[in-house]
């Protein structure tokens, strides 16, 4: 799974931004995505910024008063950067150079932040080839060819995790569970919801999807109690061997170490919204796991020596 998330949109934004020539006279977003990429560009460049709507009814996007940019209104413009955050099909850029098509005297470069392999030279400029399957941040939720092959966790991504005191396994974790704070409503069907939410507690977690639209073909809950939850550590392994055995590509989990499991038992990738990181086993991941075990490493033997030294020193001191 090729992720993308805001931050690695910003530095992408940054590295390339000599790529785009510095007399345009304005930047046009594309609805919605593409005003995202555009947005950035013209904060960096600090160029008037509009939508593609707003550029065919002459109208630009009201601009704060921090820098000055010049307000040139659509119709003046000569040179014009059309943006939209990525192509796969193409179909976006072809509309919208179909309707700049009867626009004369204008000279319109079209730029994508990410493009598909071979779909390059749909546009004068990109930054990154990205190949599928891919998902951004930004569209996440909403990706109707992600969400309907995922799994997701309930407590921490689509509602409020419970504090200590209601999370008592009794009635004030029934008040939680029927009055939780939603934190994330997709707007697509979810394959399956996940969780480790003990049985006892389906009809009231069904009440509370239901009330809030959530839409779903199986909810999944773990079969045991409470205690043999917590003896046995079940949370991350009982949604790994869920995911595993599913035809689903991705699981969506709120906490990193549970996302971390998940991902080394199921071998499949997860998308964790405490740090908004996409666990798939990368090279890059293991990297930064061999970096933490190494300082752990490091630590054991600084304390090791620091104790054998104490305990020389004590020996010729002629103490314990």
């Amino acid at each position: 799974m090729n992720y993308r998330s805001f931050s690695d949109l910003s530095s992408l934004i940054e590295n390339n931004i000599q790529n785009i020539p510095w007399d345009i006279d304005l930047v046009v977003g594309v609805p919605r995505s593409g005003l995202l990429v555009a947005n950035m560009i013209a904060l960096l460049m600090n160029k008037t910024l509009t939508d593609l709507n707003g550029y065919l009814d002459n109208r630009l996007i009201a601009s704060g008063k921090t820098k000055n940019v010049s307000p040139k209104l659509p119709k003046d413009c000569k040179k014009v950067l059309i943006v939209e955050d990525s192509v796969a099909s193409g179909a976006s850029i072809i509309s919208c150079k179909e309707k700049m098509s009867s626009i004369k005297d204008v000279e319109f470069i079209y730029l994508a932040a990410y493009v598909e392999p071979g779909k390059e030279k749909m546009v004068d400029i990109f930054f990154e080839i990205l190949p599928q399957p891919r998902v951004f941040e930004w569209n996440l939720f909403h990706h109707k060819g992600v969400i309907s092959n995922s799994c997701f966790d309930i407590d921490g991504v689509l509602c409020i995790d419970p504090t200590n005191e209601q999370n008592d396994d009794g009635d004030k974790y029934i008040d939680f569970i029927k009055n939780a704070e939603v934190k994330m409503l997709p707007t697509v069907k979810i394959d399956k919801i996940v969780t480790s939410r003990l049985e006892k507690y389906r009809s009231y977690t069904e009440e509370w999807l239901k009330k809030n639209n959530i839409e779903y073909n199986e909810l999944v809950m773990l079969n045991a109690t409470a205690e043999e939850r917590r003896e046995k550590n079940l949370h991350a392994s009982f949604k790994a061997e869920v995911y595993k055995n599913s035809k689903d590509e991705l699981f969506i989990e709120s906490e990193i170490n549970q996302a971390i499991d998940i991902n080394k038992i199921s071998g499949k990738p997860v998308y964790c919204t405490e740090n908004n990181y996409m666990y798939d086993g990368s090279k890059e991941y293991l990297k930064m796991e061999s970096r933490k075990r190494g300082f752990k490493a490091f630590l054991l033997k600084f304390r090791l020596v620091r104790y054998l030294n104490k305990k020389r020193k004590n020996r010729k001191n002629g103490t314990k």
